[in-house]
């Protein structure tokens, strides 16, 4: 079996990309700041290969001793890696205030970054190659008020992404972002059934994008299937751009 390291896998997007790793028979490890009746029934369902473990992303600096030793050690051979947890700080620019951004920024990129160095050195030690993949958001193609702050962490994954896939393609190592569009998540269930309709109209297909489309491309990105892309960001978005 493959092994699979999932940020956010108690919910959402994070939970059903578990669903579909483990189906396909891969090993998964998830980090959340917590657990959910749905995340307990899939341990429930595939024991020893539905492994998790408690961690918030904002403590940057506890990365290496809480996932990488205490999680997932050398013994483990990582195959993948998906980056789908995230915060939104939502705010229009002039209301901008240090203290939130700076925490959102380690929970959407500097944590994500250093797991990255992780993983690529687990996968170097295995010698095997490897597919990261990074959610990123169709709001760092096209504007949305009161989402600048959020749409630069998900600008930042992108060109992160780009680089590492030029910096360790060389070794197998390929790096890519599902550039998602706006899906019905608990991050967008407080906004107003006429705020989504505006979201919504703006699109080619004039619906919210489907998660489990969403899921699938990024399982795709982890398969022989997808051996040949790397460096680029796949928008799976309802036809926003």
């Amino acid at each position: 079996m493959k092994h699979v390291l999932i940020t956010g896998v108690s919910k959402g997007l994070g939970l059903v990309l578990a669903q579909l790793f483990l189906k396909n028979e891969w090993v998964v490890w998830g980090i959340s700041r917590s657990t959910t009746p749905s995340l307990e029934m899939l341990r429930k369902e595939f024991p020893g290969q539905m492994n998790w473990r408690s961690f918030d992303l904002s403590e940057s600096e506890n990365v290496r001793e809480m996932i990488f030793r205490d999680f997932i050690d050398l013994k483990v051979s990582l195959s993948g890696f998906v980056n789908n947890a995230a915060i939104a700080y939502d705010d229009i620019v002039t209301n901008l205030q240090i203290e939130p951004l700076e925490n959102m920024y380690k929970v959407n990129v500097f944590t994500p970054m250093i797991i990255s160095k992780y993983v690529i050195r687990n996968m170097l030690y295995h010698q095997v190659p490897g597919s990261i993949v990074h959610i990123s958001s169709i709001s760092a193609h096209t504007g949305y008020k009161g989402l600048a702050m959020y749409a630069s962490t998900k600008g930042a994954l992108e060109a992160f992404s780009k680089n590492t896939a030029r910096e360790w393609g060389v070794k197998g190592i390929r790096s890519n972002c599902v550039v998602a569009g706006f899906m019905e998540t608990d991050m967008s269930a407080t906004l107003r059934d006429d705020q989504k309709d505006r979201i919504y109209y703006r699109t080619a297909l004039k619906k919210a994008t489907n998660i489990h489309s969403v899921a699938e491309s990024v399982y795709f990105l982890h398969t022989e299937k997808a051996a040949s892309i790397t460096g680029q960001n796949i928008h799976v978005d309802s036809g926003t751009i």
